[in-house]
C-alpha cells in the first residue's frame, strides 16, 4: 500500500460506504493510487482528500460531479 499507512486503510475501510469520499477512497486504496495523485488531478490539497476518504468531511457541489468522474475513469 503506496502511501497507505495501515491505520488510514483502516479508517477507509471503516467509514461510512454511502459517501462518496469514502468510496473514493476505498478505490484509490484497492488500486494502490496515492492520496497526492488524487489531491492534484482534483486541484485539492491531500488533507481535504484523506477527510473525504475518512468520511469526517463530505465533498460538495462542482466537486462531487469531478469525483464521479474520476471514479468512472478507474474503472
Amino acid at each position: 500500500m503506496r502511501g497507505y499507512s495501515i491505520r488510514m486503510a483502516e479508517a477507509i475501510k471503516g467509514a461510512n460506504g454511502n459517501l462518496l469520499g469514502v468510496r473514493l477512497g476505498r478505490a484509490c486504496l484497492a488500486r494502490d493510487i496515492p492520496v497526492s495523485n488524487v489531491a492534484e488531478r482534483l486541484g485539492v490539497t491531500r488533507q481535504t482528500v484523506y477527510a473525504w476518504f475518512m468520511g469526517t468531511s463530505d465533498p460538495r457541489g462542482p466537486m462531487c460531479d469531478a469525483i464521479k468522474s474520476y471514479l468512472n475513469s478507474l474503472d
